[in-house]
This record gives C-alpha cells, structure tokens and sequence, in this order.
C-alpha cells in the first residue's frame, strides 16, 4: 500500500474516532444538561431520575407580599425570579440558590425562614430551569452569571442592600462561582450547602455508580462536547478552581452521610477558602438533606454565622 493510501486510511480511521467520541460525548451531554424530552419541553434532564431524592417535594410558596422579576443574561437569554418581602423590609437579602434539575419553586421553605428573620427573599431560575431561557444547564457557568445579574439588579433598586447568597447542591456551587466574580455587587455573605469541587468530578463518580463506566475516554469527550453545545465545558463549572478569590465570609455545610457529593469535597473546598470561613457537618444527613435532618441546629448555625460576619 502506497503513502496516499497509507494516509487516507488513517484519516478514515481518525475521522471515525472523532466521530465516535462527538457522539458519545453527545449522548452524556444531552443525558445530564439538555432540559426537554418528548412530551415535556421543561422537564428537567434525563439524569434526574437517577441522581435526584424522589421523596423531595415542592414546599409551600410563602404567603407573603410577591413580584415577578426579570433579566436578561450576557448572551440575550430572559432570566426569571420571584421577589419575596416581609412584613417589614429592610436592607438585608437573601438569594436563594436551587439545585440541580430543581427549580425556584423548591425554595420556599428556605425563603421562609429568611423573610421570618426580616430579609427580603429572591428565588431565581437558574439557566434552563423553571421559566428562566436555556436548553443546557452548564453546571454553574453560565448560572454564576446569572447571580451576578441578580445582584446588580437589587443594588440598581436597594442601593443599600446586603446580599446573602445561599445555595444547595448545584445552587452552592453557583454561590461560590457567582461570589468569586469581578462582577458581583452588594453580596457581605454565602451559605454553601453541599456543593460539589467540579462538575467534572462529581459526574466522573456518577458514570461509574449509575453506568458502571470509566472516567477515560468518556468524561473527556464530554467535556469537548460541552463547551460546544452549552458554550460552557463541564471543566469550567469548578468552584474548587475560583474559591480562593472569594473576599466575603463563608459557611460551609455538608450532611455527613451524603453520598452523591461527598463530604471531602466540602474540605477540599473549605480549605481552598482563603475568607473568613466556618464549616459544620450534618450527622445522618444525605445529600442536600442538613436543613429538614436538623433544622433547628441548620438555621442555628447559619443565622449565628450571618452575626458573626455582619460584625467582620
């Protein structure tokens, strides 16, 4: 066989393992980040099913004074979020951050507990969740993003405003990527709730639990996928690569007996954390389940911290 058909051959066989890698980087992408199926067009990711607690049911909205806001994101997309109020506002807020596949909605017992402590509440939807614009979640990317719009949007209306960012799972994650940013305003606090180091690692450990498939060549390909249909690779959702740029106070949380996100993580990022840091474990508490396991001692700990931190 002469040089040419050496070569041609060889294309043939790199073409062929490029596509093959597109399209099972494709298929995982569309499997964990694209919202829709067949008969819902806001349902939430096909991975869902096999990551989320079942048992999680939406909680009450709370009966209080509400309205409708919206945004819209760097790359023209309209954001959504609902503006809470207590009987008595003030300058203090809360940014309550959902997890993944979740939406707005499943805050309202954590918007609860803020408005009965006088703060003024937003629930946004994340990228691709609820009645926020996307068709890919990105894991934090472009949702940090998001926050950071959040947060200029209630300084432009509260100029006195002192923004908490409170978030469980993916929403922690965003917390600590949208507080890291260049761009964010008004925010003296963030409460991490079991949030992840990467989105990369955390979905490494879930192709080997739910497919029983390795990290390599897959999660490679993924990656590369990513950032083409998303514009954001799930290498980029990595607060453990940002936390250190973090200037305001932190609380790290984590249940003990979590086991999607494990609790290293949390170590990992809390010792990342160059601000002023607490961190406290849950006994008995699987994932994002620290506040309903001991909800006395949850907003305990994170009210005492909010003290602390507002004397700083």
């Amino acid at each position: 066989m002469n040089r040419k058909k050496w070569a041609a051959v060889l294309l043939t066989v790199i073409l062929a393992v490029v596509a093959m890698g597109y399209a099972v980087g494709a298929y995982f992408v569309d499997f964990a980040l694209k919202r829709g199926n067949d008969t819902d067009p806001l349902a939430p990711p096909a991975a869902c099913a096999d990551i989320q607690d079942k048992s999680r049911m939406v909680p009450p909205e709370p009966a209080v004074s509400k309205e409708t806001w919206s945004a819209v994101s760097s790359d023209g997309r309209h954001l959504a979020a609902t503006h809470f109020s207590p009987a008595h506002p003030g300058k203090r807020w809360a940014i309550l951050i959902h997890g993944y596949g979740r939406d707005q909605h499943y805050a309202g017992d954590y918007a609860e507990v803020y408005l009965k402590h006088g703060y003024q509440v937003l629930t946004p939807d994340l990228c691709a969740s609820g009645e926020t614009e996307g068709q890919y979640i990105t894991m934090g990317g472009k949702e940090s993003e998001e926050i950071a719009v959040w947060t200029r949007k209630i300084k432009e209306q509260y100029p006195d405003a002192e923004i908490v960012l409170h978030g469980v799972s993916m929403g922690a994650a965003t917390a600590l990527m949208a507080a890291a940013r260049d761009d964010i305003a008004g925010v003296v606090a963030v409460i991490e709730d079991c949030g992840y180091t990467s989105a990369y690692e955390m979905f490494s450990n879930q192709l080997g639990v739910i497919f029983g498939l390795p990290e390599f060549p897959i999660m490679n390909c993924v990656d590369v996928v990513s950032g083409i249909k998303t514009g954001v690779k799930v290498s980029d959702a990595a607060p453990i690569k940002v936390v250190d740029k973090i200037k305001v106070p932190v609380l790290f949380i984590h249940g003990e007996a979590d086991k999607l996100i494990p609790p290293v993580m949390m170590e990992q990022l809390y010792d990342a954390c160059k601000a002023k840091k607490e961190k406290f474990t849950v006994p008995g508490a699987g994932h994002g389940d620290s506040m309903p396991t001991d909800s006395r001692k949850y907003w305990s700990e994170v009210f005492d911290f909010l003290a602390r931190a507002a004397d700083k």
